[in-house]
């Protein structure tokens, strides 16, 4: 990493106090009298260097600047500043008034109103500075401790997650050391980042103050501004209740959760080139212990294998090697299951591997044999209503809304609970499985009464397996969170267990893949971000070092912290339209967001179905390859024993991914293929190389209806050929109902019939030879037809195409797409 000075002769707090300490000895007094001599105006500002970035403090505890130590260029915006560190107590922010030096601990000391003080270790690296707090003076008095917002004048591209701004030469970052120094500011009491849809890149001045803090996901460690940007992180005290809103709740409580408080959070900041902030990132993960995971020995976030289509199917102990057969047969090196699960909680195996983990570890060896590794997915702290956690016994940890106590004595058969308050338990919004824990048992209730006496009715006793059991007045009686999922959800210290439990499947197994889908659900912790991350960390630490040393983890959101940990995102669900309609808009948004995040590139899951067609697969494939993005392939057996093309399907899939993976498009193709409109077909070409052929569609319809008397029963349609001389290709399909007796014409040269007839979803596929396919809807071949190529001749530029057919019902559409082929353009070897 570039740095703007050398270890040689620095003090062993890193040369920072060297450079300070004969400064704060102009003043002749004990160096934290120097917090109030009268001598504290002369002070000069403590310089920082952070990498290529020189941070001045001011004597008052504010920053004063942030300046490029190579280029000499300023990056506070005139006319602010930060500090450096400020406390929340009694809800009110204060910031530092006097700050000191302790040169032989490397600790600054911030004064702050009303006698608190904060010390501040200092360790100077030479990519970043460390910073921590160490001791305040009343701990308990503070809520929070937050870093920041610090300003800054760059706004080219602002990375939200990974707190990294950039600008034309510079980049500037803050990174939280621990877990529960979140990236972000406290904007809501439940920690979970604001989120909007309105960030994209450029001028923000016209943005509300409101909008200002959004981005797609969430805005985190850094954010637009008017200026250019902020950064920012903060760490909150959790040793007391709270209630907040959240998880769809107005009132929700929060337990106490000890982590130390708000001792002990700590950031790094750093400055670097542009091209070496990436690498700067993963130098701070290996010199401060945060999690560096790896694949085949390359950090995760450098490696191509991190954007490496994947496929999604189910299988068994029994059907594996076939599930590899198509794995290999794509191409692709991860198979990963969908559904392997009989419960989460403890995630106990299904039906696919009645041998449990000894036949889930045999079916991992025999994939991995053969070059393919191993996932599966699951919902993170989702917990079915028939894990252990949950029956027969309630496990205390499951995640509660609030609690009240019964209100009078209740038998096992009662079916009115007696209840103190109804607070909480009235909240409806949210509360699917309507659920509450009365000891060892679980209830669910319809409803709770209007008036006093307080009253949980339509109360069904011993649910989800659980006992019915008499209770005392004054018993406590707690709310279950829940999902519409039908699942509980957890507290932190349930939460945390779950995903040992994950990461103890994956150390006995050998699985290698993962996806964290629902990481949300740990906001049932009531502590947002901090919940989520303190689900995956979990994950993480448990893991052996052959696992943690190669790993694909992806999930349909991240957080600033979890970004050391999981290897990219990965969403875009295939279940709401259809293959090219699919949340289209949204997948393609989350690019943007992942290149100024530094993050692979994702394009989530495509499912292919036996109606899916080759077309539709090599749009998808052009969109990969223009995003150098990767994908999941979601598939079965039964849609590639049921889609007649499947090999060729497959085939595809490998051409393209091993062009894509081999680096070999150029950024005009690239960006040619961004453009969801362009469609492209690409084979092998000789050697190492491919050739690839941009596609012009155009797509008309033919309707059948009654017509006047005399109307001619024909329609014209103009279409252009962008490309050179060739034989006119086309898909015509037959909509809504039968077509039959099908001609074409082309630029008057003479009719060409094709005496078919095509059922409802049937094709007729011509590819510019001698022979037109009829393909079911599941494009499994019916039969030919000869056609008289020579008649489908068309040169460059306008022509007109002729369409008339008929149906045997009256109505029905054949829909036509023409498809012109551009040259082919070499690409690679």
């Amino acid at each position: 990493m570039a740095a703007s000075y050398t270890r040689s002769g620095l003090s062993p707090n890193g040369g920072f106090g060297r450079r300070v300490a004969s400064s704060l000895l102009l003043c002749a007094y004990p160096l934290f009298v120097l917090l109030f001599a009268a001598c504290s105006e002369a002070r000069p500002d403590i310089p920082i260097q952070a990498g290529s970035l020189e941070i001045r403090v001011a004597p008052d505890g504010m920053i004063r600047s942030f300046m490029d130590s190579r280029s000499g260029m300023e990056y506070l915006p005139e006319g602010h500043s930060a500090p450096l560190l400020t406390l929340r107590t009694g809800g009110v922010d204060l910031q530092p008034q006097d700050v000191g030096f302790d040169d032989v601990r490397g600790v600054l000391r911030l004064a702050f109103s009303g006698g608190q003080e904060a010390e501040v270790s200092v360790r100077e690296e030479p990519t970043h500075t460390a910073f921590e707090l160490v001791s305040l003076t009343d701990p308990a008095s503070v809520e929070l401790v937050i870093w920041g917002p610090y300003p800054t004048t760059i706004d080219q591209t602002i990375g939200e997650t990974v707190g990294v701004v950039r600008g034309e030469g510079f980049a500037m970052g803050i990174q939280a050391l621990n877990p529960k120094t979140l990236g972000g500011y406290p904007w809501n009491e439940n920690d979970a980042m604001p989120q909007l849809d309105i960030f994209e890149t450029g001028d923000f001045s016209d943005l509300s103050e409101e909008g200002k803090r959004y981005v797609l996901y969430r805005v985190e460690a850094a954010k637009p501004d008017t200026f250019g940007s902020t950064l920012q992180a903060y760490t909150r005290d959790r040793s007391r209740t709270r209630v907040v809103p959240n998880w769809g709740h107005d009132r929700y409580t929060v337990p106490p959760f000890q982590d130390g408080g708000v001792v002990g959070s700590a950031i790094a900041l750093f400055g670097a080139p542009v091209d070496q902030a990436l690498a700067t990132v993963g130098a701070i993960e290996i010199a401060e212990g945060l999690p560096h995971p790896l694949i085949d020995g390359e950090w995760g976030k450098t490696s191509r294998a991190a954007a490496a289509a994947y496929v999604i199917l189910p299988f068994s102990e029994a059907t594996v090697d076939a599930a590899v057969d198509a794995t290999l047969e794509a191409g692709l090196r991860y198979l990963y299951h969908p559904e392997p699960f009989e419960t989460w909680g403890h995630f106990k195996l299904g039906s696919s591997f009645p041998n449990g983990i000894p036949g889930l570890r045999s079916a991992i060896e025999r994939a991995e044999a053969r070059g393919v590794r191993v996932g599966v997915h699951t919902l993170s702290n989702f917990i079915t209503t028939n894990d252990p956690y949950v029956t027969p016994i309630p496990d205390p940890r499951l995640a509660r809304v609030g609690t009240t106590t019964l209100s009078r004595p209740l038998s096992h058969a009662d079916t009115e609970i007696g209840i103190e308050s109804p607070d909480l338990f009235d909240q409806v919004e949210n509360s699917h499985l309507r659920a509450a824990a009365l000891g060892e048992e679980i209830i669910q209730y319809r409803t709770v009464s209007e008036a006093q006496p307080w009253r949980l009715l339509g109360v069904q006793r011993g649910a989800f397996g659980t006992r019915a059991r008499p209770h005392e007045a004054g018993d406590s009686i707690g709310k279950l969170a829940d999902h519409a999922y039908q699942v509980f959800l957890t507290n932190p210290e349930l939460g945390q267990e779950m995903a040992e439990n994950l990461a103890d499947l994956f150390n006995a197994t050998g699985l290698r893949q993962i996806s964290f889908d629902g990481l949300e659900g740990n906001r049932s912790t009531g502590m947002g971000n901090y919940g989520e991350v303190l689900f995956t960390t979990a994950w993480f630490n448990a893991l052996n070092e052959d696992i943690r040393s190669h790993y694909i983890a992806d999930a349909s959101r991240t957080s600033h912290y979890f970004w050391h940990i999981y290897s990219r995102m990965n969403w875009g669900e295939p279940w709401y339209a259809g293959f090219r309609e699919s949340q289209t808009e949204y997948r393609l948004k989350n690019q943007a967001y992942f290149r100024r995040n530094m993050m692979p590139g994702m394009l989530g899951w495509f499912r292919m179905q036996p109606q899916t067609s080759v077309e539709d697969i090599e749009w998808m494939l052009a969109r990969s390859a223009a995003f150098d993005a990767g994908y999941a392939f979601v598939t079965s057996f039964e849609a590639l024993e049921g889609n007649g093309r499947s090999d060729e399907i497959l085939g595809l899939i490998g051409t393209w991914e091993e062009a894509r993976m081999a680096g070999v498009f150029s950024e005009d193709q690239k960006t040619r293929m961004e453009d969801i409109t362009n469609e492209f077909h690409l084979e092998r070409s000789g050697g190492n190389g491919w050739a690839l052929s941009q596609i012009y569609p155009t797509v008309v319809r033919y309707e059948v209806r009654d017509r006047q008397p005399g109307e001619p029963s024909s329609n014209t349609f103009e279409f252009e050929n962008q490309g050179s001389d060739q034989t006119l290709r086309f898909i015509a399909t037959a909509e809504g109902a039968s077509i039959e007796s099908i001609r074409f014409e082309v630029d008057a040269k003479g009719k060409i019939d094709f005496p078919v007839r095509l059922q409802d979803g049937e094709a007729l596929v011509y590819d510019g030879t001698e022979a037109a396919t009829i393909y079911s809807p599941e494009w499994q071949i019916r039969r030919t037809v000869p056609v008289r190529k020579d008649l489908l001749s068309v040169s460059p530029g306008e022509h007109d195409l002729v369409v008339e057919a008929h149906g045997p019902d009256g109505q029905g559409t054949l829909k036509v797409e023409l498809r012109i082929w551009g040259s082919a353009e070499r690409v690679g070897g």
